[in-house]
C-alpha cells in the first residue's frame, strides 16, 4: 500500500519516481478543497475573483456566451475596471461557439483576452494541439484546478441536473507554480511575459502536491496514470468522461487488477461524445475479464477527471483516459499527496456509484448483437485518429 506521505526524502524510491514521471518537484505547506460540480466550484472561482487585488488569470477550454460565461465576464470585468490585470485565455475550438463580440466586450473593459491555437496558414497542424486546461490563479495565491469548463451545462439547464464534474481549490506555493504554467501557455498563445504576482504565497496548511502539466509530447499524465497502477496495492479508483485508454494502460489497469488490486472505472453511459463512448465500451469484455469492475453513470453526464490509489495518492484534472489527450492536447492535473484528500475523493467516488450502474461480465458477454457492431462502428470509425494519437 502506499504508505503514509508527507516531506519524502529526495532519494526515496516513490519521490524520484513521482518526480521523473511528472517532471516537477513536490510543493509543501498547501491546503486544498475539493468541490464536487457546478454548484460549488463556481461559487468558489467567483469568490476568489471578487477578491482578487492584483492578477487573476482564468484559462478554459470552453467559455460559452450563456448566462454562466456572461457571469464570469461580469465578475472579470468588475475587477479590471478597478485596475486588477485580468488575463483570460479560451481554446479557440472549444470556444469555437462564441461569438468575437462577446471576447471584445471584455477587452473594452481592460480585459487581457487571448484565443489559443486558432487556424495558421503557416502551421495548419497546429490546430491539432489544442489547450484543454481548466484553470484559475488569483494573485499567484490560491487556484482552482479540474475539468469544470464555463457554461450552463456545469449548473444543470432544462430542468436537467448539472454534469457530473470535479475541482481542486489549493492554496498555498502550489498556486504560484500553476500561475507559471499559465504564464507559459500565456506565451504560447502568443501573449507579452507575464510578471510574476507581487505576493509570496504563504504556507497554508500540510498538503503536499505538483503540478502534471507540459507539452503533448511529454506525456506526464500518461506516464503518471501508469505509475499509480504499478504502485497500488490495496484500491485503484478512476473516473474518466471519455476512456479510450491506449491499450498499454489498459494492460497495466489488467495487471494490477490480477495482482489483486481493487480496480474500478466510472465511465458515462451517456456522452457528448457518442461515437467515443461506443468505442470505449469495445475493449470493456478484456477489463472486466481481467478483473476490473466497471460502472456506467446514470445521470445526465459525467465529466469527472480523477483517480485514486490506496486513499493516499490522487490526481485531479483536465486529462481524459485517451490518446488524444495524454498524447495530443496540453492538459493540467495535479498530484496530491495527502491521506486526507485523497480519502475524501475515493469517498466521493463511492458516493458516485449510487448514481452509477454496474457492467458485470456475464451481462456483457450476453449483451445484444445491436450493442457489439455499435461498439464495432465506433473504434472503426476511431481507429485511425487512435493509431496516430497514440504513436
Amino acid at each position: 500500500m502506499i504508505r503514509r506521505i508527507r516531506r519524502l526524502p529526495p532519494g526515496d524510491p516513490l519521490e524520484r519516481g513521482l518526480r521523473r514521471t511528472t517532471g516537477a518537484r513536490p510543493s509543501h505547506g498547501n491546503a486544498a478543497r475539493l468541490l464536487v460540480d457546478g454548484p460549488a466550484a463556481y461559487p468558489a472561482m467567483l469568490e476568489r475573483i471578487a477578491q482578487a487585488r492584483h492578477t487573476v488569470h482564468l484559462e478554459n477550454y470552453i467559455f460559452h456566451d450563456d448566462a454562466v460565461g456572461r457571469r464570469f465576464a461580469d465578475a472579470l470585468a468588475d475587477r479590471a475596471r478597478d485596475g486588477v490585470e485580468v488575463r483570460l485565455l479560451y481554446d479557440w475550438i472549444g470556444s469555437f461557439r462564441t461569438r468575437a463580440t462577446f471576447w471584445n466586450a471584455l477587452r473594452r473593459t481592460g480585459c487581457h483576452v487571448l484565443a489559443f491555437g486558432p487556424p495558421s496558414a503557416r502551421r495548419p497542424l497546429a490546430l491539432l494541439r489544442r489547450n484543454h486546461r481548466k484553470l484559475l490563479v488569483v494573485d499567484g495565491r490560491v487556484a482552482i484546478v479540474g475539468g469544470l469548463c464555463i457554461g450552463e451545462e456545469w449548473m444543470g439547464r432544462d430542468g436537467e441536473a448539472c454534469w457530473r464534474d470535479t475541482a481542486l481549490e489549493l492554496e498555498g506555493p502550489i498556486a504560484r507554480d500553476l500561475d507559471r504554467s499559465f504564464h507559459t501557455m500565456w506565451r504560447r498563445a502568443g501573449g507579452a511575459t507575464v510578471p510574476p504576482a507581487p505576493v509570496t504565497p504563504a504556507v497554508s496548511g500540510d498538503v503536499v502536491a505538483r503540478v502534471v502539466d507540459g507539452p503533448p509530447a511529454h506525456a506526464r499524465a500518461y506516464r503518471l496514470y501508469q505509475l499509480l497502477a504499478a504502485l497500488a496495492e490495496r484500491s485503484l479508483y478512476l473516473t474518466g468522461a471519455y476512456p479510450l485508454a491506449p491499450a498499454s494502460l489498459r494492460s497495466a489497469l489488467a495487471a494490477a487488477a490480477r495482482a489483486g488490486v481493487d480496480v474500478r472505472l466510472l465511465a458515462p453511459g451517456r456522452s457528448d461524445l457518442p461515437i467515443l463512448n461506443q468505442a470505449a465500451r469495445a475493449h470493456y469484455a478484456a477489463l472486466l475479464d481481467a478483473g476490473i469492475r466497471i460502472y456506467e453513470w446514470t445521470g445526465p453526464m459525467l465529466h469527472a477527471k480523477t483517480v485514486v490509489a490506496d486513499g493516499r495518492l490522487a490526481v485531479v484534472g483536465s486529462s481524459n483516459l485517451n490518446p488524444f489527450s495524454f498524447f495530443g492536447t496540453y492538459e493540467l492535473d495535479i498530484e496530491i499527496e495527502d491521506p486526507a484528500l485523497a480519502g475524501a475523493l475515493e469517498e466521493q467516488f463511492r458516493r458516485d456509484l449510487h448514481s452509477a450502474r454496474e457492467i458485470t461480465r456475464v451481462e456483457w458477454h450476453r449483451r445484444p448483437p445491436r450493442q457489439r457492431w455499435r461498439e464495432r462502428a465506433g473504434a472503426a470509425l476511431l481507429w485511425l485518429p487512435y493509431k496516430l494519437f497514440q504513436g
